[in-house]
């Protein structure tokens, strides 16, 4: 029921689904009367999904807190993660309000042993081929310690999607130099070094623009700079696209050329466009939801699908458990807060 379309989208993406991965059974949450019509055009779709009636759909405008209190039990949204936690259902795709999805996953689902706060997961394409950053939204601030599960929760993401065997994790910084960034970054690094992980490849700090060079297979931030980048690298692809679109209707030799090169730019428009490379993944919880881009088309939404097909197929929370457990039983110690201001202190002097 979610998104800029809603079924008119989201049902015709699962027909696309079914055409390349026929063994998926869908369970459709919403209201009979808008999902069965459509559905009944549909007749893929038709022999290999349910529908379950909802009275209730969270709206896209809708707070969180609003959301839970008169959605959870009974609303499209919170029926169909709860249906992931009870087993009816391997994972819970949305195109829907990302505060209330999160809000209403984290209080159902619970947070998997020894994480504190969850992240979205992003698959960002890059010149390379295609990384993973989180967080790009879920928690504002983190602690290093969760950034550290932020970079066990994308390696583990990054094996299970691109067939990596150890991926690379780089943390967003200010600077690629050790002394550079805030302390909660700084003492991430160095319990990432000093624990050698062999499910992932810590490969220092990276910045802004190695993001979209695709210097690492995992990018680790917290919600609020990783949701800058997300929203400033849309928001320049459609810039660009503007700036092609003008330029190639100037005069008429840009016209003719564009004649010749559309499929060029057509590769373009589509390698750019993040309804496209569609799906943020919930990691850290006790099960997968994947938040589709609310603006999508039905191959988008149909990307976030496979997405999820890809993550359950491949075992994701087996992964994420057993490294998550791994790190805990064999973490650096923390720097003690009196000693890093004392380093601190003697660095600012030296300086």
């Amino acid at each position: 029921m979610g998104g800029d379309h809603g079924p008119g989208v989201i049902l015709p993406g699962l027909e696309k689904v079914l055409e390349r991965r026929p063994d998926v059974h869908f369970v459709l949450f919403g209201r009979d009367e808008i999902v069965r019509p459509v559905v009944e055009k549909l007749p893929r779709l038709k022999t290999a999904s349910d529908i379950v009636d909802c009275e209730i759909a969270v709206s896209m405008q809708e707070k969180p807190s609003q959301a839970l209190r008169h959605g959870r039990w009974k609303s499209s949204m919170w029926r169909a993660i709860q249906a992931v936690r009870d087993g009816e259902a391997d994972v819970c795709i949305s195109a829907g309000n990302t505060g209330a999805l999160m809000a209403m996953a984290k209080f159902c689902l619970k947070s998997m042993a020894n994480i504190d706060r969850p992240a979205i997961a992003a698959i960002w394409p890059t010149i390379r081929s295609e990384s993973i950053v989180l967080d790009v939204g879920a928690t504002i601030g983190a602690e290093a310690l969760q950034l550290i599960d932020f970079a066990i929760l994308g390696a583990a993401m990054a094996r299970t999607l691109f067939d990596i065997e150890r991926p690379t994790v780089g943390l967003l910084n200010i600077g690629v130099e050790e002394i550079k960034g805030q302390e909660e970054v700084k003492e991430a690094g160095r319990m990432l070094r000093e624990a050698d992980l062999k499910f992932m490849r810590y490969a220092g700090f990276v910045e802004g623009d190695d993001i979209g060079k695709g210097t690492v297979d995992v990018v680790v931030t917290e919600g609020f700079s990783g949701n800058i980048a997300l929203k400033s690298a849309e928001g320049t692809a459609r810039q660009i696209a503007e700036y092609l679109r003008a330029a190639m209707g100037r005069t008429l030799m840009a016209r003719i050329g564009y004649v010749f090169a559309r499929n060029a730019f057509q590769r373009l428009r589509e390698k750019m466009d993040v309804r496209k490379t569609n799906g943020g993944v919930f990691l850290g919880l006790n099960g997968i939801v994947v938040k589709s881009h609310g603006g999508t088309d039905d191959e988008g939404f149909a990307a976030a699908v496979e997405l999820g097909y890809d993550m359950v197929r491949r075992n994701l929370l087996e992964k994420i458990r057993t490294d998550l457990a791994f790190f805990h039983r064999h973490r650096p110690a923390s720097t003690p807060p009196e000693l890093t201001v004392q380093a601190n202190g003697a660095a600012g002097r030296a300086g």
